[in-house]
């Protein structure tokens, strides 16, 4: 309203002030056209008529005496152009000399008749008035003619003079005008805050929509505690009176306590009052708070409806998060009794108040269960949990018989009833009434039972039971059990399956393994394996006797779990023993070991279409007891550990090769001197390695367990164990824990040979003497035997340097060592050979005998059980 009317008053001045100004232009050109016309005819009269004027245009010069006086008169009467011409219309002046002499424009014959013509004309300066009179003789006759012009801008430029005062009044009263509109504006404004028309009309819609169409009630109440408005649904709602605004709250028949919230002045969001039969949610806010009058406004809503639909939704809410409680919670791992028991701690307390889980006995084992027609099937105890510790519930372990003749929940409700006839109706079999009695005085008025069973098999019995004040259990909670049991049942079903495999896995694992360690007494042995929580590897360790009172020690990890990994670990495992009877050395070794894993990589990838690597890691080493330095090769695994005698841990340098099945690189192998009483500790990763914890950190804790006092190998695999497996480990652990020994010098004997047939005599006779002087008599003839044919054959087909050694340890060990890498092979000769029979009979002496190869040749050797009687086997 103050715009529109500002800009009506304005506009108006606007409309007063161009109409003046136009109507002062229009009057202002009018009055100029006749100062013109006037002025023209004044100055020409004057100038034909002045003393002089007639007599000059009679001289013989007129232009000399006439043009300055014509242009004096010019300047001081502001006309444009006074022009004298004769009778015939030839100038004598003008402003322009030029022209001067040339024929005057215009009526001026019409003058020399008459008293004057006065015309009016369009210039190249735009309108112009000229007035041309005669100018007479004394005589009455004309001399010539006066022409004076003069152009209508020069008579305004005089009459512009008095626009300026015009448009500063008009520029006053319209700044007059248009400041008290602005001022009328601004107070319209600031007592309408600021709004407009649209503003305003849109306001009161919304302040009568308020009143009479929203379905919300409204009350203001001012800060006097007056009622100042209130809507048709706050009366409704409320049930106020006609001539409730205007009147204090207090007296409006409202509850103490609502009458008392609606004037506290506190901010309130959803408080809920009761009102009647209905429930309002309430919101209070100050009016104040934007500049408004101190006051609070109310809102009501009606929430009665609501409030039963809410509570229905809150159920809902509740049940989907149990059940995603129970599918993030449930089956974690697979292991059938840990879930059972997560079954019922997510039951427990949001839908019972105990829960109990029973499962059949061959479940537990891993196997299916056979569900007897007719008969009973025994169930255990597996999972108890309950909101009450003292519940009279039946203990982990007990056997209850069941009927399977259902697959569908069920449920019983007992208040006054039999426990027992409930427990008959729902297939359970020898509860005892003792205890069907403590259940009902511990409160259990309500039983929902519900089968465990996967792909048509009943697996066992999910059971719960509400007490107290809880309702009982209803067709929705039936549904509910079913959906809940129904994962835990999948979970179950998985876990037996992975019990079942996992059992055959430990069972083929620890066949696979060594039962027990070969005797012999260069090391004393101690080893441990555990398998992983999750299922069984490959992880083996392996002791094998050598040749010339050496022992290998080997240890090593197939990648994987499983039967599969286990199977592999089997043949890797029969294939170092193989290998080993080669005698070769461990680098050696593990390059043959990693083209057995090359290919059975390529058979098993060709068989099952894919390109899967199996995937091996290994270490093998080598201990002299004679020398007693070790020799060690790995193929990506952890290295060894030496722990010394005076207790320092060490871990000596071995060059990593790469992981068996890869190949294309050659492996290395590093020997280093062990002193007697030293423990060499073999291991796989599964020992330092964790989640959690890198290998770093594994090895740190190696070293701080087996660093300080001296231990026995038992108690070094006790104690390391104990320090870095805190729980069941999630990979395989293999140890291997290993103290030297070395021969004493008194039980080595060496003697260098000559490349003579006739040396073998004195070998004879020092070896004789040797084994005298060790109480072995008795072993002498075999010994001279063997050594007389090993070492005829190292003169006659071998290369020198030739050498003999013997050791005396648990057997009787004959060494002779030749530069020739030619090895001999056992003959059966005819009878009427020769030779060839020399093997033959250091064969049937020996226990066993065999070669091995050096650097710089070979050795071959033969052991003899001490204290044994020959046998005649000539």
């Amino acid at each position: 309203m103050a715009g529109q009317v500002f800009c009506f008053v304005l506009g108006l001045v606007l409309l007063l002030v161009v109409a003046g100004a136009v109507a002062l232009v229009v009057e202002g050109r009018r009055d100029s056209m006749s100062e013109a016309r006037a002025r023209t005819l004044s100055v020409a009269e004057t100038f034909a008529h002045s003393p002089g004027t007639a007599a000059a245009l009679d001289s013989k010069n007129p232009t000399a005496i006439l043009q300055p006086r014509a242009e004096e008169v010019r300047r001081q009467t502001h006309v444009d152009s006074v022009v004298v011409a004769s009778p015939q219309g030839i100038r004598y002046t003008h402003p322009d000399p030029a022209l001067i002499g040339k024929h005057l424009i215009g009526p001026y014959q019409e003058a020399l008749t008459g008293p004057g013509v006065t015309l009016t004309f369009t210039g190249s300066r735009g309108p112009v008035v000229d007035t041309i009179v005669p100018v007479p003789r004394p005589d009455g006759s004309v001399a010539g003619v006066v022409s004076v012009g003069i152009t209508v801008e020069s008579v305004n430029s005089v009459a512009n003079r008095s626009i300026p005062f015009g448009a500063g009044a008009a520029a006053v009263a319209l700044a007059l005008t248009a400041g008290g509109a602005a001022l009328l504006s601004r107070r319209l404004r600031r007592q309408t805050h600021g709004l407009g028309p649209a503003e305003m009309t849109r306001m009161y819609e919304h302040h009568d929509a308020v009143l009479h169409a929203v379905r919300e009630g409204v009350l203001i109440v001012g800060a006097d505690r007056r009622l100042t408005l209130a809507n048709d649904e706050a009366r409704r709602l409320l049930d106020l009176p006609p001539d409730a605004e205007g009147r204090v709250v207090a007296d409006l028949g409202l509850t103490p306590g609502t009458a008392d919230l609606f004037v506290s002045g506190r901010t309130v969001s959803d408080e809920v009052l009761r009102a009647g039969n209905r429930l309002l949610a309430v919101n209070l806010r100050p009016t104040d708070a934007h500049g408004g009058p101190p006051g609070t406004v109310v809102t009501l809503r009606d929430t009665t409806e609501l409030r039963a639909v809410t509570g229905q939704a809150e159920y809902a809410t509740e049940r989907l998060l149990l059940l995603y409680e129970a599918g993030a919670r449930i089956g974690t791992t697979l292991d059938v009794t840990r879930t059972a028991q997560e079954l019922t701690e997510v039951a427990i307390p949001g839908f019972a108040d105990a829960a109990t889980v029973d499962l059949a006995d061959p479940v537990l084992r891993g196997d299916e269960p056979v569900t007897p027609d007719g008969g009973t099937l025994e169930m255990r105890r597996t999972a108890v949990a309950a909101v009450r510790a003292d519940h009279p519930l039946y203990p982990l372990g007990h056997v209850v018989s069941f009927v399977p003749t259902r697959i569908r929940a069920m449920r019983a409700h007992n208040d006054e009833a039999d426990l027992q006839s409930d427990f008959l109706k729902l297939g359970w079999r020898n509860w005892e009434p003792d205890v069907a009695e403590r259940i009902r005085a511990h409160g259990f008025h309500s039983l929902l039972s519900v089968p465990l069973h996967a792909r048509g098999v009943i697996l066992g019995m999910a059971n719960f039971w509400r007490s107290g004040d809880s309702e009982p259990f209803d067709d929705d909670d039936l549904s509910f059990a079913e959906e809940l049991v129904a994962r835990a049942a999948v979970g179950v079903d998985n876990g037996r399956r992975y019990t079942r495999e996992h059992s055959m896995a430990v069972t083929l694992q620890r066949s696979l393994l060594p039962r027990g360690l070969p005797e012999q007494n260069a090391l004393d042995v101690a080893h441990r394996y555990l398998p992983a929580q999750e299922g069984v590897g490959g992880d083996w360790f392996d002791v094998i006797p050598l040749s010339g009172a050496r022992v290998a020690l080997v240890v090593g990890d197939v990648v994987g779990h499983g039967l599969h990994a286990a199977a592999t670990m089997g043949r890797l495992r029969t294939s170092v023993h193989n290998f080993s009877l080669l005698d070769p050395a461990p680098d050696e070794l593990l390059g043959h070991l990693d083209e057995l894993v090359g290919r059975i990589d390529r058979e098993e990838a060709t068989d099952d279409g894919g390109v899967e690597i199996a995937g091996a890691t290994c270490l093998y080493a080598i201990y002299d007891a004679v020398s007693g330095n070790c020799e060690v090769a790995r193929a990506g695994h952890p290295g060894p550990v030496l722990v010394l005698p005076d207790g320092t841990v060490e871990f000596p340098e071995v060059p990593t090769g790469l992981p068996l099945g890869i190949g294309g690189m050659p492996f290395g192998a590093a020997e280093f001197h062990v002193p007697e009483g030293s423990r060499l500790v073999l291991y796989t990763d599964g020992l330092v390695e964790r989640r959690g914890r890198d290998i770093d950190t594994g090895l740190g804790l190696l070293r701080d367990c087996l660093a300080g006092r001296d231990r026995t190998p038992e108690e070094t695999c006790d104690d390391v164990l104990d320090a870095l497996l805190h729980e069941q480990p999630d990979d395989d652990v293999a140890l291997l824990v290993a103290r030297t020994r070395t021969l004493d010098p008194d039980q080595v004997a060496q003697w260098a040979v000559a490349t003579d047939p006739a040396a073998v005599a004195g070998v004879r006779k020092n070896v004789a003497q040797w084994l005298t002087d060790r109480g072995l008599e008795e072993e002498a003839f075999a010994t001279e035997l063997i050594l007389s044919e090993l070492v005829t054959n190292a003169v006659r087909y071998g290369t020198a340097p030739i050498g003999v050694r013997l050791l005396y340890d648990r057997n009787l060990i004959c060494e002779v060592s030749d530069s020739s890498s030619t090895s001999p092979h056992l003959r059966y000769a005819a009878t009427t050979d020769e030779g060839g029979r020399g093997l033959f009979l250091v064969a049937q002496f020996a226990e066993r005998w065999g070669t091995r190869y050096t650097e710089t040749g070979k050795v071959i050797w033969s052991e003899q059980t001490v204290g044994e009687p020959e046998e005649d086997s000539l």
